[in-house]
């Protein structure tokens, strides 16, 4: 039997997982923020993070072929090693941790950095050298708020949007990243007893969207131009600030 949810829930949440795949495999992320906050309008955020879990894996699997060659190594061991941390720090404190507030300091944060790029000559703006301990930094924080909120991309894309990477390169970093984060955080998540048979199920239901949302996202990325490209990925930055902002406050203002 199928699970016991709404019509309307299937058909959000299948053009929720359209828009991520699509979003990260072309764009490095960003619209991902919104998937697990439009399937809570029906389900438990809770559940509907377990759910999501496994289909982020799969996309993982199915981006990273496409950039295999195309990631910057030391960005990636910086990011990583701070990031398993940072899951580690969020699988002992979860139960004590108030999840909105994490959304609602990730979320000034990021639309701080992303309107920071919209202001100002852009002709001024220079590529800035990676920095070891920044990057240590932003990881653990991507890490920790990839667990407890699903909302690690932002500290990742503050740490590498300023190197002005090639757009491929940024990209395949990105997904690398993630693959290996979210492989990680299903440890934690099945010892946590996340993966219900049902939570299971639903995610099997839409896995076949998968595919059709990673080769969109890879055909977009071919066609468009690097500088666009950029002011698309902090559109997305402002986009889930936003989004991260709103869910953390709703709880206090409704």
């Amino acid at each position: 039997m199928l699970p016991d949810v709404t019509l309307s829930f299937y058909v959000v949440a299948a053009f929720a997982v359209l828009i991520t795949g699509i979003s990260k495999s072309g764009f490095s992320g960003g619209m991902g923020a919104l998937t697990v906050p439009l399937m809570a309008m029906f389900i438990s955020p809770f559940k509907a993070a377990a759910i999501m879990l496994p289909i982020l894996c799969c996309m993982d699997l199915l981006s990273i072929w496409a950039y295999r060659k195309s990631f910057h190594r030391k960005n990636l061991i910086i990011l990583v090693l701070g990031a398993l941390s940072g899951i580690g720090i969020g699988a002992l404190t979860y139960s004590y941790v108030d999840a909105n507030d994490i959304r609602i300091l990730l979320g000034i944060l990021t639309l701080l950095f992303g309107v920071s790029y919209f202001v100002g000559d852009q002709k001024e703006r220079k590529r800035t050298e990676a920095s070891s301990s920044v990057g240590g930094v932003c990881g653990v924080i991507a890490g920790f708020t990839s667990f407890v909120a699903h909302a690690g991309g932002p500290p990742v894309k503050f740490f590498l949007l300023r190197q002005r990477l090639d757009k491929t390169v940024f990209v395949g970093t990105n997904v690398a990243f993630f693959l290996i984060v979210n492989q990680v955080k299903l440890i934690p998540y099945a010892w946590m007893g996340q993966f219900s048979n049902e939570n299971l199920l639903l995610s099997l239901i839409f896995l076949p969207i998968v595919p059709l949302g990673i080769w969109l996202g890879l055909k977009l990325h071919k066609l468009i131009a690097p500088e666009l490209f950029y002011q698309i990925s902090y559109l997305m930055m402002i986009l889930a600030g936003g989004k991260l902002l709103y869910d953390g406050m709703s709880p206090l203002v409704f």
